[in-house]
């Protein structure tokens, strides 16, 4: 593989390696160590009958105030958990593009996608640096306790600009770091600065608003500017 000195000194500068901690992959971003992904075996957690209940996903959609006719994007979207939620939201017209890394995850959300009958669900299998999406596809864009684990989060971030509409919404949901009753590994958990720190060395995006109605998770928002 080739790269560019240019590439090279970007990711030089944009990565630290540091020490592998148990729940980290050694590899710092803006100060903090980047978490490890939880894996396809794992996928029974996402879909826990206590799910609801701790995350009030309830009140997550109302925050989100989606509407018939558009498209999403579930960034990190596992078994489909929150893309099932969504896609009645938006429908008849709307969809919701379900993305993950992992293929085995992205069988299993279009299995239970078809099982609901949910045809407005489109899985597709991103990569680590590109969520491969169309364009100035996407009206809003959700990544659900998953921005933590990006091994590339800069990279990704810029693919899920290139693909929102302008005025499309990025939200990022994570467990609140402040809180030490929440209990999440540290790692897995993101403080609201960290957050808008690493949002906002996109140039395009704007913090738009922060709500923190749900029990464990900030939902932090930004706005594409053009």
């Amino acid at each position: 593989m080739f790269f560019l000195v240019s590439d090279l000194r970007s990711e030089v500068a944009r990565y630290e390696s540091s020490k592998v901690t148990v729940d980290g992959i050694g590899k710092r971003y803006m100060g903090r160590e980047i978490a490890g992904v939880m894996g396809w075996q794992g996928a029974a957690w996402l879909e826990r009958e206590e799910r609801e209940k701790e995350e009030r996903t309830d009140i997550l959609l109302k925050a989100l105030a989606l509407k018939p006719g558009m498209v999403v994007a579930d960034i990190g979207a596992g078994t489909g958990y929150l893309s099932r939620c969504m896609a009645s939201v938006v429908a008849p017209s709307g969809k919701v593009l379900a993305v993950d890394v992992q293929p085995e995850m992205v069988r299993m959300l279009k299995k239970l996608a078809e099982q609901k009958g949910l045809s407005n669900i489109v899985p597709s299998l991103g990569t680590e640096t590109d969520v491969k999406l169309p364009p100035s596809s996407v009206d809003l864009a959700i990544m659900v306790d998953v921005y933590h684990e990006l091994a590339y989060p800069f990279e990704v971030m810029e693919s899920i600009i290139r693909a929102l509409k302008p005025g499309g919404q990025i939200v990022f949901i994570e467990y609140r770091a402040e809180d030490p009753n929440v209990p999440i590994k540290e790692l897995h958990k993101m403080s609201e600065a960290q957050v808008k720190r690493e949002a906002e060395v996109h140039a395009t995006l704007k913090w738009d608003r922060t709500v923190n109605s749900l029990p464990w998770q900030h939902m932090i928002v930004f706005r594409k500017l053009r």
